[in-house]
């Protein structure tokens, strides 16, 4: 590997860092027959790219889903805040055994910044060159 290609992963890996945040999301949209739904699932993960979650309903790749994910109080100033999100269906990936739950990842349509408040506010993942 390059030094420039090692330099361009290395930036990659750092924008598309993620969090795995068990909060409680609705997701609505169209399924595979063409019918609305609005069901209730646990988020997965969420990076400023991209969403994971689980999902009963049957979609289809390219499908247009809404994401409505409870934030905690603490994020919320104490008060009921959710975080809407709107993105594109990239994976879906059967899980095995009984369940008929499917894994569903999805592109989102416009970027936003979760920073840990730890990190330097000056910093950001989003100061791409």
């Amino acid at each position: 590997m390059t030094k420039a290609s090692l330099e361009d992963t290395t930036r990659i890996q750092k924008i598309e860092r993620g969090f795995k945040l068990p909060l409680r999301t609705w997701v609505e949209g169209l399924d595979c027959s063409g019918k609305p739904f609005r069901e209730e699932t646990i988020l997965a993960y969420i990076s400023n790219r991209g969403a994971s979650f689980s999902l009963d309903a049957e979609v289809a790749l390219g499908a247009k889903l809404r994401l409505s994910i409870d934030l905690p109080p603490k994020l919320a100033g104490g008060g009921d805040l959710n975080l809407v999100l709107k993105g594109r269906v990239v994976f879906i990936e059967a899980t095995p055994g009984k369940n008929t739950r499917q894994k569903i990842s999805l592109k989102l349509e416009s970027r936003y910044l979760i920073q840990a408040e730890s990190q330097d506010p000056q910093e950001s993942a989003c100061d791409e060159k």
